[in-house]
């Protein structure tokens, strides 16, 4: 394998992570994570010493958290999002966070071993922006092929 598959999703949450609107998603933040490293097919995810990622600023907004991490395969990605009990998760994330009016996930393609870079990431979520899916940054909806 020579490639894999990265992948950066941002939100904006609706509260501070400690209030308490936001208990149902930090409640379960430690069993997701370890759901995903323990997922077939993963490789690595971003993480703080605190072990998840929502302590972690790069944007202005202080309630806007990143989610970055690495795997095999396109569907093993899939699998893990879809599959699993972070579908749960998916299903009430109108509760924690605010919708976005625009590309939130973005997915390409790193040679294996490479750890992606947040400037990286954001990237490729403003090519997918501004471009739409393609083989440079793409989605669930449209992926492409591995290099």
């Amino acid at each position: 394998m020579t490639h894999h598959l990265a992948q950066l999703n941002i939100g904006v949450a609706r509260a501070e992570m400690d209030d308490p609107i936001m208990h149902g998603f930090v409640s379960r933040l430690e069993e997701i994570n370890a759901l995903a490293d323990n997922a077939p097919g993963f490789v690595w995810r971003l993480q703080s010493d605190e072990g998840d990622a929502t302590s972690l600023r790069y944007f202005e907004n202080d309630l806007m958290i990143v989610n970055m991490s690495v795997w095999e395969s396109v569907e093993a990605l899939k699998d893990y999002t879809y599959k699993s009990l972070h579908v749960e998760l998916l299903k009430e994330r109108k509760k924690w966070f605010e919708v976005f009016g625009k590309p939130h996930m973005v997915m390409w393609w790193v040679p294996a071993g490479h750890i992606p870079t947040i400037e990286e990431a954001m990237e490729r979520l403003e090519h997918i922006t501004t471009h739409g899916p393609s083989a440079e940054a793409f989605n669930f909806g449209k992926p492409f092929p591995a290099p």
